[in-house]
């Protein structure tokens, strides 16, 4: 139950500072200029965002806050229902649940979603803290899923004596 709580406190922690962030860059960094946050690495880029990864969906804006509200919807319906109770699954599903609501604030509120991490040494597409969320959200999920869902969480079969040996008969 601890592990729920803290989970819960930092999803709303990162979903405040996703938030805090979009908000300075927006005031002190104009659209499309770009200031190093680690040379050579990361700068800060001010880009609004009219669709999802790489600008796909673009203009689809309720689509997109469906389709996130659906999927941040299903994964509190999992903690509520306790479906998910391992802590790393917990924390994944909180994860995804900030990111989510920091990107459909920004699509409902704004109509596009504010990004600003770039990477200089790769075409990647420029980011913020909600997608970092989400991303570290989904890779903690599939770890969890590979690992500990069927030790920790899996329900027991639907047939009691599923695992017991066949009798020869």
């Amino acid at each position: 139950m601890l592990s729920t709580v803290l989970s819960a406190l930092l999803a709303l922690a990162l979903l405040a500072l996703d938030q805090w962030v979009k908000r300075m860059i927006t005031l002190t960094l104009p659209l499309g200029e770009a200031r190093p946050l680690l040379p050579g690495f990361v700068e800060l880029r001010t880009v609004h965002n009219y669709g999802a990864a790489w600008s796909s969906f673009s203009g689809m804006r309720w689509l997109l806050v469906a389709a996130t509200s659906c999927i941040v919807l299903a994964l509190l319906a999992l903690l509520v229902r306790r479906v998910v109770r391992h802590p790393l699954g917990v924390l994944a599903c909180c994860l995804i649940v900030s990111g989510g609501l920091g990107n459909i604030l920004d699509r409902a509120r704004l109509g596009y979603v504010v990004d600003m991490f770039n990477f200089q040494f790769m075409d990647y597409p420029v980011f913020n803290v909600a997608d970092m969320c989400i991303v570290s959200g989904c890779v903690l999920g599939l770890v969890y899923y590979q690992w500990f869902y069927e030790k920790y969480d899996k329900r027991g079969k639907a047939d009691g004596n599923a695992d017991a040996p066949a009798s020869g008969g």
